[in-house]
């Protein structure tokens, strides 16, 4: 079983900048589908971004293009997510999730992914 764990949520003032990252054990990092999703108090767990398992293919949902950046380091098995010019509406809880793929697919719904982490707080104020 695959094992996520996100790093670097926070509070942070309206166009500020955070930097998340998710850490990924078990099966080779470089067979994964990776995503990010966010869930906001008092709705459902939405789509942000994803990456195949090349990287050659990205996804993110219209909110977020040109603001966010999805990445992954396959030497690392790791996943990043920066994201810039932050508003109040990006506040949630941000989860990385996992899926390995037999090709470069890009998972986009959360019933697509098997393996998610614990989730870290994103604030921002305004």
């Amino acid at each position: 079983q695959e094992q996520l764990v996100e790093s670097g949520g926070g509070l942070v003032q309206a166009g500020g900048s955070l930097s998340l990252s998710c850490a990924v054990s078990g099966r080779t990092f470089s067979s994964y589908a990776m995503g990010w999703f966010r869930r906001a108090p008092g709705k459902e767990r939405e789509f942000v971004a994803a990456i195949s398992r090349s990287g050659d293919n990205i996804y993110y949902r219209d909110s977020v293009k040109g603001r966010f950046t999805i990445s992954r380091d396959n030497a690392q098995s790791t996943v990043s997510l920066q994201m810039n010019s932050l508003k109040p509406e990006d506040t949630a809880v941000y989860y990385c999730a996992a899926e390995p793929v037999d090709s470069d697919w890009v998972p986009l719904l959360p019933g697509d992914f098997g393996s998610w982490g614990q989730g870290t707080q994103v604030t921002v104020s305004s």
